[in-house]
């Protein structure tokens, strides 16, 4: 960036992007769920209910009235903040997603932490001594992860640890009978610590150790690979030549010279897989029964549940597309080779 002013102005370019990319985004979830086979009100009163019955009910929950009164209806609703009704419930969906989007949030930032040490160990052991067995190994890994389906990693994960180690615990957030600690952020961890209760600290660490390493071990391929690729790439510049010209030993090359120089995919990679997981662990959630916003927005669409699904939608876009502005503005304000 060659001016504070420029940085300015692309920071407003971005962020001016912001409500017309969810605009798209909230226009094409409308009109796909319309378009989508089935009918709610078939979902809420079953394919036997008389035609007084689902014409009352379609009336209530606005179904009746034209599309674009509807759609003119939704965006109103979306402006104001305003996310629905849920068509099954009658419960706001604000207060849908308030529960269950902590917990997807507590998930995706402790596989996220796994997998940054796990995948970033593998990758930089691979750089420092390329074409070795270490190295090998970590390509296979890369490879294994990646490929690798999530739900048939999740179920052998629960069977090796849960079922014939009873190590931890097979699935959900709590064990049955047991209540939650008095909800303050609404993460579990967090509100045991705050509440200063030892021993609902290490059950919910025990309940949650189990599907954030699963989705760690998956993601941390992805780590590996974007960083070895990035370092490999690196270490043919001409100044990483001249470091060697000069009798720098490797590893102080790779971590003084190579590694910061990979900060920058590295972050991008790590904010865009965050934002995606908040909606995008779903086989995750369902495989250990997580009560996250991946699993409620999978049940709303098994009850054709318009308002929620909507609503869900809207808010994990909003954090991808809020997430992937700051990284844009984050890359632009420390490397100073982005152009505008």
């Amino acid at each position: 960036m060659s001016t504070k002013k420029e940085l300015f102005k692309y920071i407003l370019s971005r962020l001016a992007l912001l409500p017309i990319m969810l605009w798209i985004i909230s226009t094409l979830v409308f009109l796909l769920l319309r378009i989508a086979p089935g009918d709610p009100v078939d979902a809420i009163l079953g394919t036997r209910a008389n035609e007084f019955a689902r014409e009352s009910l379609r009336i209530k929950l606005g179904l009746d009235k034209p599309l674009i009164n509807q759609y003119l209806e939704y965006l109103n609703n979306l402006i104001h903040g305003n996310l629905g009704i849920s068509l099954n419930t009658q419960e706001p969906v604000k207060i849908i997603i308030s529960k269950a989007l902590p917990a997807s949030i507590e998930l995706a930032l402790f596989a996220i932490l796994i997998a940054s040490l796990i995948g970033y160990l593998i990758g930089f052991s691979g750089a420092i001594k390329p074409e070795s067995n270490i190295d090998f190994f970590g390509r296979i890994f890369g490879i294994g992860t990646y490929a690798l389906p999530p739900f048939w990693a999740a179920m052998l994960i629960q069977i090796i640890f849960a079922v014939l180690l009873g190590w931890l615990p097979i699935g959900g957030r709590l064990p049955p009978g047991i209540d939650s600690p008095p909800s303050v952020t609404g993460f579990l961890i967090l509100d045991s610590i705050l509440n200063k209760n030892i021993e609902m600290i290490f059950i919910s660490f025990k309940h949650l150790l189990l599907p954030s390493f699963t989705l760690g071990i998956l993601l941390s391929g992805i780590f590996s690979r974007s960083l070895r690729l990035n370092l490999e790439e690196i270490l043919k510049k001409d100044y990483i030549e001249a470091a060697k010209s000069r009798g720098i030993n490797n590893f102080r090359i790779l971590v003084k010279h190579a590694l910061p120089n990979t900060l920058l995919p590295i972050l991008t990679i790590t904010g865009l897989t965050v934002s995606s997981l908040i909606g995008g662990a779903l086989l995750i959630e369902i495989t250990f029964s997580w009560p996250g916003i991946a699993l409620g927005l999978q049940e709303a669409i098994n009850q054709r549940d318009y308002t929620v699904v909507q609503g869900i939608v809207v808010v994990i876009s909003s954090a991808v597309v809020l997430i992937s502005v700051c990284i844009d503005i984050a890359i632009a304000y420390i490397d100073p080779r982005v152009s505008y």
